[in-house]
């Protein structure tokens, strides 16, 4: 079906970016704690909790984006 390969191409775009955007935020974080400490990161969960709340955030701006007006 013709109609539905636009709903393939933004997955796949989706998925690589997700996946790209993932990789460099564990590279940073990495990176980061080799600077302070040389050892994993420590995250608290309140830390967590924060950063999950701002994802789905911008998870919801952006899906807010194809609604269109």
């Amino acid at each position: 079906m013709q109609n539905d390969s636009w709903k393939t191409q933004f997955l796949l775009i989706g998925a690589l970016s997700g996946a790209i955007v993932g990789a460099a935020t564990a590279y940073l974080m990495i990176r980061t704690a080799e600077e302070n400490n040389s050892g994993p990161p420590q995250i608290t969960t309140g830390d967590a909790l924060k950063t999950g709340l701002n994802i789905i955030g911008i998870v919801r701006g952006i899906a807010a984006l194809g609604g269109g007006r």
